[in-house]
């Protein structure tokens, strides 16, 4: 499973200023769920998993994530913030850059694999700035896809 298949372009976003990170995941919610029930569900998930420690990286990224049993399969969005939102990331620098999943509660290996390729993306100093500067959604969805491909084989 690669990280294009979590997304679609609806789900790659440009957003204007977020009150914060509980609106902000809430936000992720509303795109990550299909139907009211669902989007609650993923919220909680975001929600818990966060109690347990932040999901910010650090370098303005956070990737908030969980497991829950209303998702068939995994889904994810990107969000990139009009204004940095405190993430509470180890680094202390707002977060700016939001990557968010949401998987079956049984995907464990998976999930961890998901995880560490976006580690690795976001890793990328120049990709970072890249995302940034990119003009509207669809140039951040083309970002994103121009990456996977070029790391699809391993390089």
């Amino acid at each position: 499973m690669h990280l294009l298949d979590l997304l679609s372009p609806g789900r790659v976003k440009a957003l204007g200023p977020v009150t914060g990170k509980k609106r902000l995941l809430e936000q992720v919610a509303k795109l990550l769920g299909d139907s009211p029930e669902v989007e609650r569900a993923v919220f909680d998930a975001l929600v818990g998993r966060e109690r347990l420690g932040s999901t910010g990286l650090g370098h303005g990224v956070a990737i908030p994530h969980g497991r829950s049993s209303k998702v068939s399969t995994a889904v994810g969005a990107f969000l990139r913030l009009g204004e940095p939102v405190d993430f509470g990331a180890p680094d202390g620098q707002p977060v700016d850059l939001v990557f968010a999943l949401v998987v079956p509660e049984h995907f464990a290996s998976q999930h961890l694999m998901l995880l560490s390729q976006l580690a690795e993306m976001f890793g990328e100093q120049a990709f970072r700035d890249q995302l940034r500067t990119a003009r509207d959604s669809a140039a951040l969805y083309a970002l994103l896809s121009d990456w996977q491909a070029a790391h699809a084989d391993g390089g």
